[in-house]
C-alpha cells in the first residue's frame, strides 16, 4: 500500500505492470508517495484513471500525510517551490537549445572518425580524434539523461525515441537498463539499498555517520 494525496492505494498486483518498473513503486510501500508521483508523471489525468481501481481508502483526519523522518515545514516549502517553478514556466523545454546540443554531438562524433580516417593513426591525429570522441560521448550521456527524464519534448514518446537513438545506437548502451536504475535513483536518492547509485559504489558514496555505519 502507498499514499498519494491522502488516498491509500493497493499496488501489490499493479507494481508488476508498472511502466516505470516494479522496484520504483515498491520502494514507497507503506509510505507517502505524493511528491514522487507528481515528479514522475507528466500526464496526471491519464494516470489518475488507472489509480481509481486501486483505491482502497483514505488516511484518517489525524494521520499526517508525510513520513515521520521528514520535516513538515520543509515539505511544504518544497511543494510551494515546485509550484512556483512550474508557474514561471521554467520547466518548458527550449527546442533550439536542445537541437544545437544534438547537432554538436553529431558533429563531434563524426569529426573524431574523420580526423583519423583523413590524417591517419599517427599520434597527433589519434589524440585529436580521441578528444573529439570523448567529449561527444560524455555530452551524449547528459543529453540522453535529459531525454530519459522526458524533459526535451512535451510528448513522452518523442523523448523515448530520441533517447534510444542516442544511448542505444550512438553510445551502445540499453536505454531500458539506464531508465530502470535512474528512476530508482530519483525515487529514493541517497537511500542505501534503494538508490542503485549507492548500491554500485557503496564505499565511494558512503558519506556521513549514519550511512557509513550501515555500509
Amino acid at each position: 500500500w502507498l499514499v498519494i494525496d491522502r488516498k491509500v492505494y493497493d499496488v501489490s498486483r499493479f507494481s508488476k505492470h508498472h511502466p516505470g518498473g516494479s522496484r520504483v513503486i515498491s520502494h514507497y510501500a507503506g509510505q507517502d508517495a505524493t511528491d514522487a508521483f507528481v515528479a514522475f508523471h507528466n500526464d496526471k489525468a491519464l494516470v489518475t484513471k488507472y489509480l481509481k481501481c486501486l483505491l482502497i481508502g483514505e488516511l484518517a483526519p489525524d494521520q499526517p500525510s508525510f513520513e515521520p523522518n521528514k520535516e513538515k515545514s520543509l515539505l511544504e516549502d518544497f511543494r510551494e517551490l515546485r509550484y512556483t517553478v512550474e508557474k514561471m514556466g521554467l520547466l518548458r523545454p527550449n527546442y533550439i537549445f536542445f537541437s544545437l546540443i544534438f547537432l554538436h554531438l553529431l558533429v563531434l562524433d563524426a569529426a573524431s572518425w574523420l580526423v583519423v580516417w583523413y590524417f591517419g593513426i599517427s599520434l597527433v591525429p589519434f589524440l585529436v580524434g580521441m578528444v573529439f570522441f570523448t567529449i561527444a560521448q560524455i555530452q551524449m550521456g547528459w543529453f540522453q539523461h535529459d531525454l530519459g527524464h522526458r524533459s526535451v519534448f512535451r510528448k513522452p514518446k518523442w523523448n523515448r525515441l530520441l533517447q534510444i537513438v542516442v544511448i542505444n545506437i550512438l553510445k551502445g548502451l540499453p536505454a531500458s537498463w539506464w531508465n530502470h536504475l535512474h528512476n530508482q535513483h530519483h525515487a529514493k536518492p541517497n537511500c542505501f539499498r534503494k538508490d542503485p547509485d549507492l548500491n554500485m559504489h557503496p564505499l565511494l558514496f558512503s558519506l556521513g555517520k549514519t550511512l557509513s555505519m550501515e555500509v
